[in-house]
């Protein structure tokens, strides 16, 4: 028989245990700050944070860097590397990239699996310190390093990084913690004698999270909601973001994330992917890209549902093809402002970007002629000249692909109205560009482009239930979608048409820019599972609820009273 020695004197190495004797001594109920949207620096000349960003690009531009993997909290060099360009000025190197091999993928679900029993003990409010601690790194020393990366790597201008990388990154990791109070804080129901709890445990296995190019607050969002909420996570970054990426990272450790929680893994997406998917303790699955590739990995998932330890928690935002709808009695000039902030911010490289424009016949002109006299002036160029509006598209392969969606446009006939020319030599610039066409289902009407090109088609305004149910189907998606209008009664009519056409919906703003806490973020269709970033109802989503009833009077008698005597 195995003599045990006294609990006095036993050891208790495992990190559960150790974070047990920690948890006695919190006595309390705890409650998170309640958050703010944090403030936006508009980096006007002459301002202390101009001077700062524009320092920061300089120290980045001229250090090159050298990103390894990072699991269980470790560096990993695996020799195989890729290089990271500036997208608006190709020929400028900001620094190299390790890339993962099956061997490291499964190193990465190994470190997450033997972090887990610790993490998902730990006290909730110090896995919450953690997140809120790496908010408040961005939003203070930080904050010119999370800039200036995201301008360099994923040709950002300072004003669309400082929403991007800062602001919402900020906002996500201080309104995720407080949602998850409120969960916790969701009790059931007690009747005299009896308790009723309910206990919100992570998800048994470790969570796969895969971030895209286009915002580096999705890559704080994505991976730290899950294990913030207890879970391991294996992060696929995108190849094209893992500079700003790493950055973050980095944050993540000198917050204090124990090692393994998050394990940080760059490299092929199908090669990384079919290592993960194929594991049976994947427990959940945290995706923002493209429909397609989201979904031939929900085919992956689906094969494998009879090997996983439970089924795997799926939540993805996809793609979207955006509309702005004009309805006759819409003012010009705001109008004219919204559309070309929607469709040509950040390049319209947005899942939310407006791409298709409805408008009126019995105004089509006047509203041509603004927008036409607009797009003519708006700057594009290198995203360090701070008096330009727009940058590069991020790579070669949107370039190409850009470029063939607009010369196809006009070998079918569609009429270019503005913009259109494109120019690889420095950088991967296309103008913005205005699209006529007067077949409703054309290419650039229904596809997601991805890129600044926006296509008008005027509608016959006689007939308005026609055109919602024209908006309404032409496109898969259902992501986002604006409402330009002062008539109520019209945008009432427009709200009900288009209530299932997207998950966002805007009135009298362009359909881009949702804040967290305000504007919770997806959609439905072919735009992925609504789960609503920045929510309660994304969190909702990596834990597994358990309900637990305590009877203070237990029957002594197996027997029910009905059951005695005989009438």
């Amino acid at each position: 028989m195995i003599r045990r020695p006294p609990r006095s004197t036993q050891s208790r190495s495992s990190a559960a245990s150790d974070v047990y004797k920690r948890q006695l001594m919190n006595n309390g109920i705890f409650h998170i700050p309640r958050p703010i949207n944090e403030p936006v620096f508009n980096y006007a000349p002459g301002s202390l944070e101009r001077a700062t960003l524009k320092k920061e690009l300089d120290h980045l531009r001229t250090n090159q860097i050298e990103i390894p993997l990072i699991i269980g909290g470790r560096e990993l060099r695996t020799g195989k590397t890729a290089t990271i360009r500036r997208p608006d000025a190709h020929g400028e190197v900001l620094g190299v990239y390790h890339l993962a091999g099956e061997t490291e993928v499964k190193m990465a679900m190994e470190a997450a699996l033997a972090a887990q029993e610790g993490w998902a003990a730990m006290p909730w409010e110090e896995r919450a310190a953690v997140v809120l601690k790496v908010a408040e790194l961005i939003s203070s020393k930080d904050r010119a390093l999370m800039d200036a990366a995201t301008m360099l790597c994923q040709s950002k201008t300072a004003y669309q990084a400082e929403i991007d990388a800062v602001c919402e990154a900020i906002d996500f990791l201080r309104f995720n913690p407080w949602f998850m109070e409120q969960i916790y804080s969701q009790q059931p129901d007690n009747v005299k004698g009896e308790w009723n709890r309910s206990a919100y445990r992570p998800l048994e296995g470790f969570v796969y999270a895969v971030t895209p190019f286009n915002f580096t607050s999705i890559a704080a969002n994505l991976p730290t909601s899950p294990a913030m909420m207890g879970n391991t996570v294996v992060w696929k970054p995108a190849s094209n973001a893992v500079y700003s990426n790493y950055m973050l990272m980095r944050l993540y450790m000198e917050a204090g994330l124990p090692p393994g929680v998050i394990n940080f893994v760059p490299g092929s997406g199908s090669l990384i992917s079919n290592v993960v998917l194929a594991s049976p303790e994947l427990a959940g699955f945290h995706f923002t890209g493209s429909t397609e590739v989201f979904r031939s990995l929900w085919k992956q998932i689906s094969s494998n549902l009879e090997y996983y330890r439970s089924y795997p928690r799926i939540v993805g935002e996809t793609g979207g093809k955006d509309f702005i709808f004009i309805d006759p009695s819409a003012e010009l000039e705001p109008t004219v402002a919204s559309t070309l902030r929607g469709a040509y911010e950040y390049q319209g490289q947005k899942c939310s970007a407006a791409s298709r424009l409805y408008i009126p016949e019995s105004r089509a002109s006047e509203f041509i002629e603004a927008l036409v006299a607009q797009i003519s002036t708006i700057p594009m160029g290198e995203i360090t000249d701070f008096r330009n509006f727009m940058g590069a598209v991020i790579d070669e392969t949107a370039f190409e692909n850009i470029h063939g969606y607009i010369e196809r446009a006009k070998a079918q006939g569609a009429k270019v109205l503005a913009g259109s020319n494109c120019n690889k030599s420095h950088g991967w610039f296309i103008e913005p560009t205005l699209i006529l066409t007067e077949d409703p289902r054309s290419e650039t009407m229904v596809n997601e482009i991805f890129g600044p090109v926006l296509t008008a088609y005027v509608y016959d305004d006689r007939d308005m239930e026609a055109a919602y149910r024209l908006i309404d189907s032409t496109s898969p998606y259902g992501l986002t979608g604006a409402i330009m209008a002062t008539d109520r009664e019209r945008i009432n009519r427009a709200l009900l048409a288009f209530q299932n056409s997207a998950g966002n919906l805007y009135i009298n703003d362009k359909p881009t820019g949702a804040v967290v806490g305000r504007q919770p973020f997806g959609g439905a269709r072919a735009s992925g599972t609504n789960d609503k970033a920045g929510s309660i109802i994304n969190l909702l989503r990596w834990v597994s609820a358990l309900a637990i009833k305590e009877n203070f009077s237990p029957p002594a008698d197996w027997r029910y009273p009905f059951m005695k005597g005989d009438d």
